[in-house]
């Protein structure tokens, strides 16, 4: 209760004519974007916020138990796990998301965009998981909250344009960096904003992750390691 909220307001707002005060979702976008938000789109942020709390052993939730194993503080474990979720393939896969979409936006379609990135062997960011053989259910529940945001239609429309023309390459859907990308082009926010976003969500499945390790055996989550490299030189006899 006291970490997240000072997470959020240790961000500068945006929004200058912004007093702090009602939910979370409210506080955060007047640090994300200038625009004035409406109901629509303050909702489909606080859904962002408790879709994004936790999601089965991520990296980053890994790391987090991994730092409570050893008994760090719960601040310390939270870092561990702000240091992970800044990776492309966690965190910040809806930065990548987010320009591929304003990429899109400003060509008009899809198809040289992901002609671009195939061609140079890179993924399709904000298509596919690990987890789900078909659409990611944050995203289709994220995507639907954004039908009634205004504005968001043209954002929409391109998610759309980049899953189906993806689609006849690889059998990919939409998972939910590309959908909280659509959040941040159609409210006006930076590429960056997603990760916040993410940051801000998942902080707390990463403090709830702590407290139950804190009650496990403590190291348990220390591997032993196998050499299997060149044996050193035996000791000469004597």
């Amino acid at each position: 209760r006291t970490l997240i909220p000072t997470l959020v307001t240790a961000l500068p707002p945006v929004l200058r004519t912004h007093r702090d005060s009602g939910p979370l979702a409210h506080r955060l976008w007047a640090r994300l974007t200038g625009r004035s938000p409406d109901e629509a789109s303050l909702r489909a942020l606080d859904t962002a916020l408790g879709l994004l709390a936790d999601h089965d052993l991520a990296a980053s939730t890994l790391a987090v138990r991994v730092a409570a194993s050893a008994r760090a503080h719960t601040y310390a474990a939270v870092s561990a796990g702000l240091g992970v979720l800044e990776g492309p393939l966690h965190g910040a896969a809806s930065e990548l998301a987010h320009r591929l979409l304003l990429d899109v936006l400003d060509r008009g379609t899809a198809v040289p965009v992901i002609a671009d990135e195939l061609r140079a062997g890179r993924r399709v960011p904000g298509l596919g998981h690990r987890l789900y053989p078909g659409e990611d259910p944050r995203a289709r529940a994220l995507f639907t909250l954004l039908e009634d945001v205004p504005g968001a239609a043209p954002a929409l429309a391109a998610a759309r344009d980049i899953e189906a023309t993806t689609a006849r390459h690889a059998p990919l859907h939409a998972n939910v960096d590309l959908a909280l990308a659509v959040l941040t082009t159609a409210s006006g926010m930076p590429a960056s904003a997603g990760e916040t976003i993410f940051a801000v969500a998942r902080t707390a499945g990463w403090i709830a992750h702590a407290q139950e390790e804190y009650g496990e055996r403590p190291l348990r989550m220390r591997p032993s390691g196998q050499y299997v490299g060149v044996r050193p030189p035996q000791p000469l006899p004597r």
